[in-house]
């Protein structure tokens, strides 16, 4: 299932107002969608965007897609960057502890059981019989 981060419209006639949400990409524009993480208000001058920038993290971090404008929307809010860095950044490598295994005597050796070899026998092939020719009559 491919998921993208889109916007859903919302709103009257003529006044828009846009939920962003993560929605599986086969799904319609405003149709059904899996979280809702955020809104946009184009109407508005100030404070036209609200982001739940822990849930954005969690869809961009598993793999969802933003589309162009949602794209330009988490720029203009910084989350978009700190997305990037945290992506480009390089990841610290686990060290695996090893257990100190107490030092192993040395096997005793088994005295080696020598079996006789198996005698190759070529068995002889039953001689398969083919079906006499059929004799001509002229």
């Amino acid at each position: 299932m491919a998921v993208k981060l889109r916007l859903k419209r919302m709103g009257a006639k003529k006044r828009p107002y846009y939920r962003i949400v993560a929605a599986d990409s086969r799904s319609p524009r405003d149709g059904r969608f899996i979280e809702a993480v955020g809104t946009y208000d184009p109407i508005v001058k100030e404070n036209n965007i609200t982001l739940d920038e822990e849930k954005v993290m969690k869809w961009l971090k598993t793999g969802a897609e933003p589309t162009d404008t949602v794209k330009s929307i988490l720029s203009n809010a910084g989350v978009w960057k700190k997305f990037k860095a945290e992506a480009s950044a390089p990841k610290p490598k686990v060290k695996k502890e090893v257990e100190a295994k107490p030092a192993a005597k040395p096997a005793a050796k088994k005295e080696a059981t020598t079996k006789p070899a198996a005698k190759k026998t070529t068995a002889a092939k039953p001689a398969t019989k083919k079906a006499p020719a059929k004799k001509k009559e002229a």
